[in-house]
């Protein structure tokens, strides 16, 4: 209720209050500070620690009220005002790319050449590719990290990092993968940018290394969590999320692995249920 006998802030004031008490929350409350890499090379870059909250919105306009630290939002969807807000808010934010398959959907769409392109993933437009191709498609994809640096991002979760364990028409092997997802690592590190390893838990021994966090969808309900350890182990931050699964089921297993946990929908809106 405001006082009567004060007259009300002018909304500038208001909002400089509302930023302000939200960067404090957002460094206080329930955040585990960034920490810069012990690798020279890489000081200047952002690498989040277990214990940081964050939000995971891929679809609709992004809500940039949330009182976390790190958001996870679309490259191409996002502009670079957006991206800013949230750093005027004092969050970290990823760009989400999709590094494993072609959209039917995105701008350069033009870009991939009909060899790359293999069978659907499963989702509308979309099509695998043949990541043997890596002259090919590393221009293309140093291309999208150009975009999210030049839209100020911190990070980037290159989704569909596991392609060779899924029927994607072409004969991908376990190597053909990490050489890949090393060459997007590499590309994101170039552009001062942290990177993400999405999934491949199997490879997570061999990568955990060239990667600065990882992005995980339900691993709890595959009985997969304690595979992402050695990013933990590492003092990198591991973002999780589960679709169908109940809380009070797999936040038990998340803050025993020191996983930043959350349900999400399907759809990736703005809706959230954090552990």
């Amino acid at each position: 209720m405001r006082c009567a006998t004060r007259p009300p802030l002018p909304l500038s004031a208001v909002y400089l209050l509302f930023t302000g008490l939200l960067a404090v929350l957002l460094t206080g409350c329930g955040t585990a500070p960034d920490r810069t890499p012990d690798d020279h090379s890489s000081a200047a870059r952002w690498q989040p620690r277990p214990g940081t909250a964050w939000q995971w919105q891929l679809s609709g306009r992004v809500d940039t009220r949330v009182a976390v630290p790190v958001y996870d939002i679309d490259g191409f969807e996002n502009s670079a005002a957006v991206v800013q807000r949230l750093h005027r808010s004092g969050r970290k934010v990823i760009c989400y790319i999709n590094a494993g398959a072609w959209e039917s959907f995105r701008p350069d769409r033009s870009a991939f050449p009909d060899s790359v392109l293999g069978r659907s993933d499963g989702w509308s437009g979309e099509r695998w590719l043949d990541i043997r191709r890596r002259a090919l498609l590393r221009p293309i994809m140093a291309a999208r990290l150009d975009m999210c640096r030049a839209k100020g991002f911190d990070a980037v979760e290159p989704d569909l990092a596991d392609a060779y364990t899924n029927d994607t028409g072409f004969p991908l092997t376990a190597a053909h993968q990490l050489a890949y997802n090393r060459m997007i690592a590499a590309l994101a590190h170039e552009r001062g940018m942290a990177v993400g390893l999405k999934n491949d838990l199997e490879q997570i021994p061999d990568l955990v290394r060239d990667f600065d966090f990882a992005v995980n969808e339900q691993c709890a309900e595959f009985h997969e969590c304690p595979a992402l350890s050695p990013f933990i182990k590492a003092d990198k931050a591991v973002f999780h999320v589960e679709y169908s699964e109940p809380k009070r089921t797999f936040c038990p297993i998340a803050r025993r692995l020191r996983l930043d946990s959350m349900r999400k929908r399907l759809d990736l809106g703005r809706w959230r249920s954090p552990c």
